[in-house]
């Protein structure tokens, strides 16, 4: 696809970490070590490349992409135009197991089943969810089903609002390529929601579905196959993730979705992000860096940033919580 070559980034000081140049798409599963999986990495492009084709290439969402590059035109990439893929990623704050979708970044998380003896190791894939008048449902589930090869019964209200756009819908949409199932589908414990490939693929990481979640086929395709019937799924609403790597302490922030932004649910935006800092200082010493965890939340790129250093406390040191009112 595009041609790669080994680059430095004006990032790199930043964000306290390396990038690393990519030259294929990699795998998508990793291992598990502390709160933090994966790298970000950078490619370059092509004339003809644009935002949606390197976001396929490399299993991104195209709204992630596009808060990575912000400065990068998604249609008219140019000719070896440096392209940040966004491929690290704090775990969210929910049990490790199972299946987990967070909304607010558009992504899911498989933790891989394991053996005795075998290293934990999570899958993760870019996914669409509902728009704001259908939103996809949070909570707790499972898989209730596997459908290969998929027929499709649009509810009463889409085909209504199909038609109102001169759109008409038979009953049932069989299978083939022509389906927006895709190939293969998930039923949920959520009666009428699954999480199901697509006919269109340029809509992976964006709010365009009717509550369900789609993947890029290629993905489906492997979650299909390794996931069996009673897996749990926890759908979760996380903008704001904190992890630990090592002796770092990395915040990831994404925009909040829009029904959020306007009920004023996250309007106090540092303060959701303290509330996940503060409790790991009763176990660890901790020091931050206000300047860039502030950056982190303006920015809201869905990039982990490293906002300061963490330590485990020292036997007979209790210390002093770290207080909201530090900065």
């Amino acid at each position: 696809m595009s041609k790669k070559q080994t680059r430095r980034h004006a990032w790199v000081a930043a964000l306290g970490m390396a990038l690393c140049a990519v030259g294929a798409a990699d795998a998508r599963t990793y291992a598990m070590q502390g709160d933090v999986i994966g790298e970000l990495a950078l490619t370059t492009t092509v004339r003809e490349d644009t935002i949606a084709d390197i976001a396929r290439t490399y299993s991104q969402g195209y709204k992630e992409m596009r808060l990575a590059n912000p400065t990068v035109d998604p249609w008219l990439t140019g000719e070896d135009t440096e392209v940040v893929i966004p491929s690290q990623y704090v775990l969210p704050n929910a049990p490790r197991n199972g299946i987990v979708i967070n909304v607010a970044e558009m992504r899911i998380y498989h933790f891989q089943p394991r053996g005795k003896g075998q290293a934990a190791e999570v899958a993760t894939y870019p996914v669409s969810i509902g728009r704001q008048d259908w939103v996809t449902p949070h909570g707790a589930t499972k898989i209730v089903s596997k459908i290969k090869d998929p027929t499709w019964t649009p509810p009463a209200s889409i085909r209504r609002e199909h038609a109102a756009e001169g759109d008409i819908l038979p009953a049932v949409v069989p299978a083939g390529p022509n389906n927006p199932l895709g190939q293969f589908a998930l039923r949920l414990g959520f009666a009428g929601y699954l999480i199901h490939g697509t006919d269109k693929p340029f809509g992976i990481g964006m709010r365009v579905t009717h509550g369900c979640m789609r993947l890029y086929p290629e993905d489906i395709e492997r979650v299909f196959h390794s996931v069996p019937v009673g897996t749990s799924v926890r759908i979760v609403n996380q903008p704001y993730k904190v992890g630990i790597s090592g002796s770092r302490l990395l915040v990831e922030v994404h925009p909040a979705l829009e029904e959020d932004v306007d009920s004023g649910k996250y309007a106090e935006e540092f303060s959701h992000v303290m509330a996940q800092i503060v409790p790991l200082s009763v176990k660890h010493d901790i020091s931050i860096d206000w300047d860039v965890l502030r950056g982190a939340i303006y920015r809201k790129d869905g990039v982990p940033v490293v906002v300061g250093n963490i330590a485990p406390r020292m036997a007979g040191n209790a210390g002093a919580p770290l207080a909201q009112s530090d900065p």
